[in-house]
């Protein structure tokens, strides 16, 4: 059964291991809110793969995927902040916005960009989901179970986010969509992401 989105939070933080399917997750959410008659903005360092979009989009009519509208950031998040803040307070019926590998890969997220992202959280109104997908990390100490864990989670939780982990199983063909303590087991299909019993 193609997994349904429409109980996810608001505003989320998903952490995703390498090469798990983060950003066919976004799109799969992005197909969702269309579907559903919204709009999404689609923020990034590069458009989303050319063969895997129109397989998550395949559903919809041309008219109705013109409602996906994608920015490429260049590493100018300041600037793609402003312009999503902007588009959100003008274009009719956003209900999705997201920020596909905002940040670095690795290391600390600077505490400017977390306000950046908090600013943003702040200011567009409630009812639009806020999805940010980047790399987890692992713990090093092994005090903690599980595959990734989320970069600041700390400040996000304090933001108001929720912190989601996107993650492989042993095998590699199955995926983890960790939600606090609620887990969902998924595999990517053509259309998107199935839900698995």
């Amino acid at each position: 059964m193609r997994w349904i989105t429409d109980s996810l939070p608001n505003r989320m933080h998903m952490a995703v291991e390498g090469s798990s399917g983060g950003t066919s997750l976004g799109l799969h959410m992005a197909a969702d809110a269309i579907s559903t008659g919204g709009r999404v903005l689609w923020v990034g360092l590069e458009m989303p793969n050319p063969s895997r979009f129109p397989q998550l989009f395949s559903h919809l009519s041309p008219v109705a995927a013109s409602k996906f509208h994608a920015l490429l950031i260049g590493g100018a998040l300041e600037k793609a902040v402003e312009t999503v803040t902007s588009a959100t307070s003008t274009l009719p019926s956003v209900k999705l916005v997201v920020f596909d590998d905002w940040c670095e890969s690795s290391g600390h997220i600077p505490k400017s960009e977390l306000e950046l992202i908090r600013h943003l959280s702040n200011v567009i109104d409630k009812s639009i989901r806020l999805l940010l997908i980047s790399k987890g990390t692992v713990d090093a100490s092994g005090k903690r179970k599980g595959r990734i864990f989320a970069r600041a989670e700390s400040f996000f939780s304090e933001a108001g986010f929720d912190i989601l982990t996107l993650a492989k199983d042993d095998t590699g063909y199955y995926r983890h969509l960790l939600i606090g303590e609620s887990l969902t087991n998924l595999k990517i299909e053509d259309s998107g992401f199935v839900t698995i019993a």
